[in-house]
């Protein structure tokens, strides 16, 4: 059986980022579908399995371990499992970024 998460307009003040776990729909991965204004991002967290990263609009500064890169569209950052990791928007416009999750649930413990 097919099963469909549709897309729904974030209303005001609500947060434009959308939050899919896998195991609610049969699969083994979870991930985020970020859209964020300038300085916005994720605090400094890690997980017990990688995370992936498609920049898809913007420019991002993705911090994994003692390292930071700049991402831009179209690049794929991997952080590894059990490292701290975060994404900030560093550019003007707004961000929109993939972070792919290699679980069927989100497990995030913030650092």
């Amino acid at each position: 059986m097919v099963k469909i998460l549709r897309h729904r307009d974030p209303q005001a003040e609500q947060s434009r980022t959308v939050r899919f776990e896998g195991q609610d729909f049969g699969t083994p991965v979870s991930f985020f579908l970020v859209d964020v204004g300038p300085g916005q991002g994720s605090v400094l967290h890690r997980h017990p399995y990688s995370e992936t990263w498609i920049v898809r609009h913007g420019e991002a500064d993705l911090t994994v371990g003692d390292g930071t890169v700049r991402g831009y569209p179209g690049d794929i950052v991997v952080a590894p499992a059990d490292i701290p990791h975060r994404f900030v928007n560093a550019g003007a416009g707004r961000l929109e970024l993939v972070c792919i999750h290699a679980n069927g649930t989100i497990v995030q413990e913030n650092v």
